[in-house]
């Protein structure tokens, strides 16, 4: 199983593997190590390695030279800028002890006037290189900034070019930074030999895809499943850099084709795909859902008490966000609504509590006379997500509208329904719809506040009512991770029949997801 992040924080791979490897398949999982260190554990009873990874070709060959029309007189791209830097700060700083040695000698009756009339000379000497220094350096930052910018004309020619002449095989001149997974990956996937290899999303289908090729030619027989966890074509851009999402596009189209079977997040993302990559069969649909309360925490834990690390009682209105910060999840819309909505106090639980984008929205809300009503914190251990967020009352999605978030009922929303927590969620297509059919909460119009504080009074005015819709019979039951787990062990058993692992009593019972994003959201 291959996955291009740390796994602690994917809340669908942690899952996978720790259900499959439940329902008698050995599981070896690949991630990438955050440092130097190969690092392994169990993941129930799967096998968890995480492998160092370098990216030296994530730096392009261009950024090498130096850059004479943006920064004639700039350094060379080799470091020499910053070691002037810090020479000419040792020299003004020796100069200042120089003179209050200076000072000291004259104050004792040492005569010093020939002494100070060098030194006055030497930092006016330093004055005019430092400037010239910081000129030089200044035209290296700027020239070095826009050469990592890939957004200009000339890129979006050079993209053009390649897209032309090379088709789906462009990645390899637009992101060669994609060969350096293959390089950290490859040869391991090869000495484990697997039956089957299951690449979860656009960076790991090109390492699964190669991993068979070269299996194949050896006369293995190595099936390969790639599981999509979101739309690449719809998720959003890197704004520097025209050639990235044409690269991982022509990347992910070579590569699918390899794809003994195909899994996603959801239905809607199921039909894209398969209409985007012309693919025989429809995708399975494989939910992020999480597990059944009665498996989620050991008996020795305790869950922590979100309603006490905001310091509120429990009558006090908390709307809580979990999942990452980033601006298209419209944790925005939140915080400008709090000056609007009294005494309502507003939890983030996100992935970077000190990130830049979350330190902007505490300065906003500082701004706004509201910071003492917004609460930033961290994930908690991912059996405990439900349960933790379970203290809320209401639970919000504010996302933006894009691709990714109009196709499917992402992580928190199912986090959000097995707390129990009434719902207010913007107007994305399939989240809306699914929340106006169970009466589960209320939809505004995306990055709109004053929608969005119509909405969160409507729910704080009869919570009741919106969490009377999880009574309905079958409801959570349809959305929990053990039917999900089911879906994964038939499709494992239709490529490796001859190899059939799993029993009709397999106990596919897995930990509740983390707070991360394993659908978009």
């Amino acid at each position: 199983m291959l996955v291009d992040n740390a796994v602690n924080g994917d809340s669908r791979v942690q899952k996978i593997a720790r259900s499959a490897a439940e329902a008698g398949w050995e599981v070896t999982l690949l991630g990438r190590s955050p440092d130097k260190d190969v690092h392994t554990w169990q993941l129930g009873q799967a096998e968890v390695r995480l492998l160092p990874m370098s990216s030296p070709l994530s730096t392009r060959r261009h950024q090498f030279r130096r850059s004479w029309i943006r920064g004639p007189l700039g350094y060379p791209p080799n470091g020499v800028a910053a070691n002037r830097v810090q020479q000419m700060k040792a020299w003004q700083a020796d100069l200042r002890v120089r003179r209050a040695e200076l000072d000291l000698a004259a104050a004792s009756g040492t005569p010093t006037g020939l002494r100070r009339q060098v030194l006055r000379a030497e930092l006016l000497t330093a004055k005019v290189l430092e400037r010239w220094v910081r000129l030089r350096r200044n035209q290296s930052q700027r020239a070095r900034e826009a050469r990592q910018r890939l957004d200009g004309p000339w890129d979006r020619l050079y993209t053009r070019f390649w897209q032309s002449v090379r088709g789906d095989h462009s990645w390899r001149r637009l992101e060669p930074a994609l060969w350096d997974w293959e390089l950290a990956f490859g040869k391991v996937v090869d000495r484990l030999k697997p039956d089957l290899i299951h690449a979860h999303d656009f960076r790991m289908i090109g390492v699964g895809a190669r991993s068979v090729l070269r299996a194949r030619s050896a006369g293995r027989t190595v099936k390969l499943v790639w599981d999509a966890h979101e739309f690449l074509p719809g998720i959003r851009p890197r704004r520097d850099d025209a050639r990235w999402m044409p690269a991982h596009c022509a990347h992910e189209r070579e590569y699918a084709v390899y794809a003994d079977a195909v899994m996603t997040v959801s239905d809607g993302l199921a039909e894209l795909l398969q209409e985007q990559h012309g693919l025989a069969e429809r995708p399975e649909v494989v939910l992020n859902a999480p597990g059944k309360l009665d498996s989620l925490v050991d008996a020795d834990e305790s869950t922590p008490d979100l309603r006490q690390l905001c310091g509120i009682d429990g009558a006090t209105p908390l709307l809580v966000y979990s999942g990452a910060a980033a601006e298209q999840r419209g944790m925005g819309t939140v915080v400008e609504a709090l000056p609007q909505l009294g005494e309502v106090h507003a939890a983030f639980v996100v992935n970077s509590p000190s990130g830049r984008y979350t330190r902007g929205l505490v300065a906003r809300a500082e701004e706004l006379g509201v910071a003492d009503r917004l609460h930033v914190l961290p994930y908690v251990p991912h059996h405990q997500v439900v349960s933790f967020l379970a203290a809320a009352t209401v639970g919000v999605i504010p996302i933006h509208h894009w691709p990714n978030h109009e196709i499917a009922l992402i992580t928190k929303f199912f986090e959000y329904s097995h707390a129990r927590l009434p719902m207010v969620v913007s107007d994305v297509r399939t989240m809306a719809a699914k929340v106006r059919e169970t009466g589960q909460g209320e939809v505004f119009t995306a990055e709109d506040v004053a929608d969005f504080v119509r909405a969160v009074r409507a729910v704080l005015a009869d919570p009741a009512r919106y969490r009377a819709a999880y009574d309905r019979p079958g409801l959570l039951e349809q959305w929990t991770w053990e039917a999900q787990a089911q879906v994964l062990d038939r499709l494992y058993s239709r490529l490796l029949p001859d190899r059939l692992a799993s029993t009709p009593d397999a106990d596919l019972t897995v930990e509740a997801t983390s707070l991360s994003v394993g659908a978009p959201g």
